[in-house]
């Protein structure tokens, strides 16, 4: 065999074991694109995941009910032994959604349906259907302030149109709280302001506590657009959680949303996820 036809033998081999390189590569960029597209398509990569399997899954969850609603026991309790004959009648103001009414259903739902954030015009299909169960310890505690007679007022904000007022009255019947009707139930549907109804309630009764799962259940001071700006007004009144105001554990909605978007039901587009991952990487280690 010559040196030249050598050669040529050589470099035929080269690029064979090249092209077989190449294929391979490209074999598994399809296959790597693939499986991306099916993790997609299975929605393995929801932002909802962790925060709606612990509020469904996790004993934690529950506890941290119990425990917010054993506080409120312990603090009517303290009210009703410093009560006196003539004082005015205690009374409990509580909100609806994720601090007496579980909606769990409602955000399994936005995960199978691999949506990732806040759908309004889903919650506005789902709420009339009763779906909602009661959060832990929450029934037992209103029970507890009926046979003691102590009101409770329940305060929420929402707007499914002319029939809203009835839909949270509804699902207050349904879960056979005390206090289910119209001169308890306090429905905001053009704000979520609830200034008014802690104002119209002290003018009767001395409030005991009141109970939420955002802080602007407690104030409307909470409801800005920046986040160091709502974490040092939490710092301002922190001598009141557990003594005037309690909260419920809820990691998928509220307030504490606006100070991050600058509005609490953000589209799901992607530059409001740049956002979510910003907000989650604020304190992240940078590796070194």
């Amino acid at each position: 065999m010559s040196e030249s036809k050598g050669i040529e033998g050589a470099d035929e081999e080269r690029r064979r074991i090249l092209a077989l390189l190449l294929a391979g590569g490209a074999i598994t960029s399809v296959s790597g694109a693939c499986a991306a597209a099916e993790t997609t398509d299975e929605g393995l990569n929801n932002n909802l995941l962790w925060a709606v399997a612990w509020k469904q899954t996790a004993a934690e969850y529950r506890a941290l009910c119990y425990q917010a609603y054993n506080i409120a026991r312990m603090r009517l309790d303290d009210a009703l032994r410093q009560q006196k004959t003539g004082d005015r009648p205690l009374a409990i103001i509580t909100d609806m959604d994720n601090t007496m009414l579980h909606v769990g259903s409602y955000w399994g739902y936005l995960v199978n349906e691999n949506m990732d954030f806040f759908d309004d015009a889903v919650w506005d299909e789902w709420l009339p259907n009763n779906l909602v169960t009661a959060v832990p310890g929450s029934r037992e505690f209103f029970n507890y302030c009926s046979d003691r007679g102590v009101d409770v007022f329940y305060v929420t904000s929402r707007d499914q149109g002319e029939r809203t007022y009835e839909y949270a009255l509804v699902q207050l019947k349904y879960l056979e709280v005390p206090f289910a009707d119209e001169a308890h139930l306090f429905v905001f549907r053009e704000s979520s302001d609830k200034t008014p109804a802690r104002e119209k309630i002290a003018e009767k009764f001395d409030i005991v506590v009141l109970l939420g799962d955002n802080l602007n259940d407690y104030k409307r001071d909470y409801y800005v657009k920046d986040v160091d700006e709502r974490l040092a007004l939490m710092e301002r009144d922190r001598a009141d959680w557990g003594t005037k105001f309690i909260l419920l554990p809820n990691p998928t909605d509220g307030n504490w949303v606006r100070a991050i978007f600058g509005e609490s039901e953000p589209p799901p587009t992607d530059e409001n996820r740049r956002k979510l991952k910003a907000a989650a990487t604020r304190l992240a280690w940078d590796g070194r």
